[in-house]
């Protein structure tokens, strides 16, 4: 497993949004609206890891309103949409918070997070994120993503802070 100091010195988690704080999928209305499911787990965790001073960032391949509502709910910092290129996107998020690649943890799941993945000072990747994903990151988490993956990594980050691990507080 990955060592307390690495994870303590991470003052960031920017995170890949389907397949990590979802399942993967998602469903279409008949009407052509498009839907997907979020963890409440996931929630709470990115709450205390934002009260304790983490900076949250998300980076998708996809683009839509479904991004913006998330990163409201969460507070996000920062938010690439449409991305095509994760690494340049991480370097950018980087550069906008003045927070080092070697202070931010990064969790994707699929190939098109390997150039960020590879450049975060921390990786991470669900339980059943592709298996090049795996293969590739710092820690491999026991959760799937949309079902308690992000929030495994924030009690990880917070627990090698030394940090209570269940406050009361709610988004």
């Amino acid at each position: 497993m990955l060592g307390s100091e690495r994870l303590a010195l991470v003052r960031a988690l920017v995170m890949d949004v389907d397949g990590v704080l979802t399942d993967g999928t998602f469903q279409w209305t008949i009407s052509g609206e498009e839907s997907k499911r979020f963890c409440f787990a996931d929630l709470m965790g990115l709450s205390r890891a934002s009260k304790a001073g983490i900076v949250l960032g998300l980076i998708s391949g996809e683009d839509g309103a479904i991004i913006d509502r998330l990163a409201a709910k969460i507070g996000a910092t920062s938010v690439a949409k449409g991305c095509k290129d994760k690494g340049i996107a991480l370097k950018e998020f980087s550069v906008q918070t003045d927070i080092p690649l070697e202070q931010i943890a990064y969790i994707g799941d699929d190939i098109n997070d390997l150039s960020a993945l590879a450049i975060a000072g921390l990786s991470a990747a669900p339980a059943n994120a592709q298996p090049s994903v795996k293969a590739s990151v710092s820690v491999v988490l026991d959760c799937s993503g949309g079902q308690g993956a992000v929030r495994q990594l924030v009690e990880l980050m917070l627990a090698a802070r030394e940090l209570p691990s269940n406050p009361s507080g709610a988004l």
